[in-house]
């Protein structure tokens, strides 16, 4: 991309500097798309996009991602849950089965009375 700044001299404009701009101020895009037929609304869709670092994004308040626990650094705390529900559902399936079993009967010992 070329531009020209008060002389004849071209400046020339790279991504590079397009991108770092966009990070740096930050870049909103906003629009609603409506389909309708026959004058009668079908859909609407409301589009915010917000482009830019994350260092911005804190600064005027998007910080959402911190309170996700997949996102966060929460994610031992998460496997080590994982895993006691891992191992709970092995000793749930081992009570199970050790339920459906048959279980001996008791043995009824016979009953003698004592002559007095």
């Amino acid at each position: 991309m070329v531009s020209f700044r008060g002389g004849d001299q071209p400046s020339r404009v790279t991504l590079v500097d397009i991108l770092d701009r966009v990070l740096d101020k930050g870049l909103v895009v906003a629009g609603d798309i409506q389909v309708s037929l026959a004058n009668v609304e079908l859909l609407t869709i409301k589009l915010r996009l917000v482009i830019c670092s994350v260092d911005k994004a804190t600064e005027i308040g998007l910080d959402w991602w911190r309170n996700q626990n997949f996102l966060g650094s929460n994610a031992q705390e998460i496997n080590r849950l994982a895993d006691q529900i891992v191992e709970l559902e092995r000793k749930l399936a081992a009570a199970s089965q050790s339920m459906e079993k048959p279980q001996a009967k008791p043995v009824r010992r016979a009953q003698t009375r004592r002559k007095k």
